[in-house]
């Protein structure tokens, strides 16, 4: 199980995250562009993939993900985090953020990141 407010810290962590409000939802975005979005009641998010990330997600978690609405065709999933195993979903979130980012940062990510 993971909560809005994990969720939050964990797109947070990121380099250059910032949070911003928009369609009354939370938005988690590195350099303006978003790779989660936070439901108002906090209990799912939807988060980008790729269409073969979200189709392994599908097949395997059918209780947890779901294709994000409006944005699912192109891979996004929704999940819903009282069903969530926690280092999946941060790994999900850190796999966004990486697809989302520039390069160079995620360059400068991997190699402050140990292991």
């Amino acid at each position: 199980m993971v909560t809005g407010d994990e969720l939050r810290n964990t797109a947070l962590a990121l380099p250059e995250a910032e949070e911003r409000e928009t369609w009354g939802q939370a938005t988690f975005r590195v350099r303006g562009k978003i790779y989660v979005i936070l439901a108002d009641d906090g209990t799912q998010a939807s988060i980008k993939a790729s269409r073969e990330e979200q189709a392994a997600l599908l097949a395997s978690e059918p209780e947890v993900f779901s294709p994000a609405s409006h944005v699912g065709r192109f891979g996004w999933v929704s999940a819903r985090l009282d069903a969530a195993d926690p280092e999946a979903l941060r790994e999900l979130v850190v796999d966004a953020w990486r697809s989302t980012a520039p390069r160079r940062l995620v360059a400068e990510f991997d190699a402050a990141t140990p292991g």
